[in-house]
Parts: C-alpha cells; structure tokens; sequence
C-alpha cells in the first residue's frame, strides 16, 4: 500500500472516528526502552482532549513509566468495509489528582470506558487508579480504501 494511496482525514473526520471508538494503543518510551498498552478512552471533540483512567499497581512497570513523563502516542485505528483508518495523538500526559477534579472532569471520565478489573490478578484494594488528560501536541488521522489499493498495486 502506497503512502500517496493515503488521505488525511479531516478535523471532523478525525473527531467521528475518536468518538466512535473507545479503546486505542497507548505507547509510552524510557531511555530506549518503549512500552504500549491497550487503554480505554474518553474524547472530548470540542477541547480535542482525551480522557484516560489507567489501573495499575505501585510496583508494575506501567507506573514506572508514567512516573517519569515521558511524551506519549496514542494509537486509534479501525478497518471497516475496506476502509482502514488511524488517528494517532502525540503529547505528554498529564495526571489530574482527585482534589482538582471538576465537574467538566468528572463528566468526561464518566465518558470514558472503565477499566475491566477481572483482567487483574490483584484484589481492588491493591490497585491504583489513576486519571490523566491529553492534550495532543499533534493530532492527524488517515484513511486509504484497501481494495482500491490493491486494484492499484
């Protein structure tokens, strides 16, 4: 699949496939060292801001790289009816304590899909939920029709 087979998705278009999914890829670097998670999200269209609870424990190595703030990507993608689309958010996370928390806040995050507990092999009590904004330096989307690119190719 050629990169000039490739369009941009619009602001609105971008927005539409942020809003109609709920989960994406989270990667995060430490020195030379990448990490990536799958995460559940919310996505506010008019601030163009994510909303991300993230579940973890104090010791696992998914704290360890959000403790030293690295800048992030976050990765949305879909492949419907021969059409394949990514949005991929670039920027720094940033982690909202329990004592900031707005109403705006507390409304996105209501947004958000919870994390499944069931996939943990700690009791709650050992887990720590965390709640961060992105506020993407970058923000691009792009769609190519698959069949169209093989029938070029």
């Amino acid at each position: 699949m050629a990169l000039d087979q490739q369009t941009s998705l619009s602001e609105d278009e971008t927005d539409t496939v942020l809003a109609r999914h709920e989960t994406g890829v989270l990667s995060l670097a430490r020195d030379d060292e990448p990490y990536a998670i799958p995460i559940s999200y919310g996505y506010d269209s008019d601030e163009r801001r994510f909303y991300l609870r993230l579940v973890s424990t104090p010791g696992s190595e998914k704290r360890q790289f959000l403790s030293s703030t690295p800048r992030v990507r976050l990765v949305v993608y879909e492949n419907e009816h021969g059409v394949y689309r990514s949005v991929v958010a670039v920027g720094r996370l940033e982690e909202i304590p329990r004592s900031e928390l707005t109403v705006e806040h507390i409304e996105q995050y209501g947004e958000a899909k919870r994390p499944l507990f069931e996939i943990w092999g700690e009791s709650k009590e050992d887990l720590d939920i965390q709640l961060y904004q992105l506020d993407p330096d970058e923000l691009s989307g792009r769609h190519v029709d698959v069949d169209e690119a093989l029938e070029s190719s």
